[in-house]
């Protein structure tokens, strides 16, 4: 078999074949592979109008149909799945040769594949890939990392198939060596998991304090999804809230079960936080409250503890704190975002990635699932200020959290005494002031691990570190 398609996709559930399908309605010839050969059929035969496929049903057969310098896009689970595809694939590639990984791996994972092969003269690139299966077919935001020529190659392809933010450039960039494809798309995941928990707290403030029913809250959302907070996960949480469970009559969200589940790259993107030194805490209550959610028998045996109960409030006052819900939420998502992008800066320079920050917002704008309109100001403030420490230290958000801050804890406050926890909230506002305090009570916790285990400390009038020696006659010395 000549090679004749300029892409191939192996592993065809659905991702993988969505992901193919995108690739052969925008002119590309795909050549198809799955290790159940009639899966490989199947798409063929009922997606074959949409395009040019090449199925192929053996390894050696797949390969041989594809181009130099050869394309080819992994569609498997992580882990050893991917590794197992890999190892069949490798062998029968050529220096120059284009393996990319489209799944949810751990970018640790693609750092030791990228090294791997790179020493054989196979580029390997790390892909994150967002916007779930509709986002596959119709166009998703693209993360690749890699070396600078695998993107030479694979760019121009990426460029077609990926989401168009409004002014027509398409959600994808190089984001750097190795790993930092992955590492991007793991925290997105992460800056995903907050956005969704402050969502659902502003849903259960706005039932138990405000009295509000899921139909109204529906047309709360609704509105808000037409100002600053417009973003994918407004839209679709106005549409669940809105939707009847059509076996009982009952709003939707109050027949299904609550205990949210994940998959893990939430938890990977706090324990990254952790090892960088990064305080990421409005990503990590989300997780915990994932977790937490989880533990019913903890919750059935706890249920009895005493605490206070919200009673619904009139409706002028309802009105007034579903306004103040809404400062609440859109200050603790520039909160969340700041953390994030925090991180990919960390983790940028730990790994020596380069990571443009205002590139990553850039493709974040369209096709994935934090797509949000002020994604647009957050690539203009890194675009205007590359070295900016912060989102927060931007002028624009700086004066806008400024504006929300009373509303903010007003809404806190209400929910610690209403009995509602809003553990995403609370914790924005606590990062917000540790960012701005003066002095943290770190001091304190310094002194005390002097004391119990010698660690010293470092003064604030002279240079050096210090050990006091604790006792009766307590002395000074200097430890460097």
């Amino acid at each position: 078999m000549s090679g004749t398609a300029q892409i191939g996709v192996t592993g065809l559930a659905v991702m993988g074949r969505n992901l193919a399908r995108n690739f052969a309605r925008h002119g590309f010839t795909v050549a198809v592979h799955n290790r159940t050969a009639s899966r490989t059929h199947a798409l063929v035969e009922e997606f074959g109008k949409e395009g040019t496929f090449v199925p192929a049903d053996s390894p050696e057969e797949f390969v041989a149909s594809l181009e130099r310098p050869r394309r080819l896009v992994v569609m498997v689970k992580a882990g050893e799945p991917t590794d197992a595809v890999i190892r069949e694939f490798a062998p029968l590639l050529e220096p120059g040769d284009v393996i990319i990984d489209g799944g949810n791996a751990h970018f640790e994972d693609t750092r030791r594949r990228e090294k791997e092969l790179r020493e054989h003269g196979i580029h390997f690139v790390g892909t994150g890939i967002s916007g779930g299966e509709e986002g596959a077919l119709h166009g998703p935001s693209i993360m690749p990392g890699g070396s600078v020529e695998s993107y030479g190659s694979l760019g121009p392809l990426l460029e077609k198939i990926a989401a168009k933010a409004k002014d027509g450039s398409p959600c994808v960039a190089h984001i750097g060596p190795d790993g930092a494809g992955h590492f991007v798309k793991m925290v997105h995941n992460g800056i995903e998991y907050a956005d969704m928990q402050l969502i659902a707290e502003a849903y259960h403030l706005l039932r138990a304090v405000a009295g509000y029913s899921p139909g109204k809250i529906a047309e709360t959302f609704r509105s808000w999804n037409t100002g600053r907070l417009d973003s994918y996960l407004i839209e679709i949480t106005a549409e669940v809230l809105a939707h009847t469970d059509a076996d009982t009559g009952k709003p939707f969200v109050d027949i299904v079960a609550d205990e949210a589940e994940q998959k893990g790259t939430g938890r990977w993107t706090v324990q990254i936080a952790l090892d960088l030194g990064v305080p990421v805490s409005g990503i990590a209550e989300a997780v915990f409250a994932r977790s937490l959610s989880g533990h019913k028998d903890l919750r059935k045996a706890s249920g009895a503890l005493p605490g206070p109960r919200s009673e619904p409030l009139g409706e002028a006052d309802a009105a007034a704190f579903a306004g103040q819900v809404e400062q609440a939420l859109y200050a603790s998502k520039i909160v969340s975002y700041t953390q994030g992008f925090h991180q990919i800066r960390a983790g940028s320079e730990a790994y020596g990635w380069n990571i443009d920050l205002g590139a990553v917002a850039s493709i974040w704008r369209e096709g994935c699932i934090i797509r949000a309109a002020f994604l647009d100001r957050i690539r203009a403030a890194y675009d205007d200020r590359p070295d900016l420490p912060s989102l927060l230290a931007d002028k624009g958000f700086t004066e806008e959290i400024g504006t929300a801050q009373d509303d903010w804890r007003a809404v806190v406050t209400a929910a610690a005494r209403g009995g509602v926890p809003t553990p995403g909230f609370s914790a924005a506002v606590a990062y917000y002031d540790a960012l701005r305090a003066e002095r943290l009570p770190a001091a304190l916790t310094q002194g005390q691990r002097d004391f119990f285990g010698a660690h010293t400390y470092r003064r604030t009038d002279r240079e050096g570190s210090f050990h006091t020696l604790w006792g009766g006659n307590r002395s000074e010395v200097r430890a460097d």
